[in-house]
């Protein structure tokens, strides 16, 4: 063995063999890691790449979504697709980080007793998801998912849709003033197909603009579920969104 790699060796079986010396060299080792990882954080505007497509919820889907969290369904369904060949084939092309960018949480995860919910939207008809929320087990008679069908029959009631919106606004979803003014109206016009929804649509592009529950006489929490469960997975071409995250990711480095 040289002098040299001899020195090494020796220098390394010293470090080995003192607990304070080792743990002092991992903690700065560990440091700068953390640093070369962190500080670039600072210097960009962004850490996700906008793509083409992406907006914030409409009020009826935000309605929708929050009516999703709280009766537990991301416990059982993420929406989140991982780049692999056995998920894309099932699921469809994986999530990409802007089709969660407005989503406060995000409803990413790896638990799945059910299936990912990423991009099942226009996937199955409005009927096919009430009659699957009514009774499950009617659809997928495997499913050990509850029944939903009081959703149908519980009137869709928000304090403040505006309040909503401008508290969202403050974490950096971009609504506009026009939003947040029109926010109640926009909530009922979607899901009422004799509503003058007036520019809803171009505020809120590929919006759904129906009745989904199938009762056009009022607008149900039904109404709001099935509303964001249908655009899951609508909004971003994902083919061509995947080539400009790839493309900025590489320029990047």
């Amino acid at each position: 063995m040289s002098t040299e790699k001899k020195g090494f060796a020796e220098r390394h079986k010293k470090l080995e063999r003192n607990v304070t010396l080792l743990g002092v060299a991992t903690l700065v080792t560990v440091a700068i890691g953390g640093v070369v990882e962190i500080a670039p954080l600072f210097w960009i505007d962004n850490t996700i790449e906008e793509v083409e497509g992406m907006r914030p919820y409409s009020p009826l889907e935000l309605a929708g979504r929050d009516i999703y969290i709280r009766e537990g369904c991301y416990t059982c369904h993420s929406q989140m697709i991982r780049p692999f060949r056995d998920e894309v084939e099932r699921y469809g092309h994986y999530s990409l980080a802007a089709e969660s960018m407005y989503d406060h949480p995000f409803q990413w995860g790896s638990k799945r007793t059910g299936p990912d919910l990423a991009r099942v939207g226009g996937r199955y008809s409005d009927e096919w998801h009430v009659q699957h929320l009514e009774d499950p087990q009617a659809v997928v008679p495997e499913s050990i998912m509850p029944q939903y069908g009081f959703l149908k029959d519980a009137p869709l009631k928000i304090a403040d849709a505006s309040a909503n919106l401008t508290a969202l606004r403050r974490l950096g979803v971009p609504y506009s003033d026009e939003d947040v003014e029109k926010a109640n109206a926009d909530l009922m016009a979607q899901a009422d197909p004799d509503a003058d929804a007036g520019n809803l649509a171009e505020r809120y592009p590929k919006a759904q603009i129906r009745d989904f529950d199938g009762d056009p006489d009022r607008v149900t929490e039904m109404d709001a579920l099935v509303a964001y469960l249908q655009m899951l997975g609508t909004l971003v071409d994902v083919n061509s969104a995947a080539a400009q995250e790839k493309l900025a990711t590489e320029k990047g480095r």
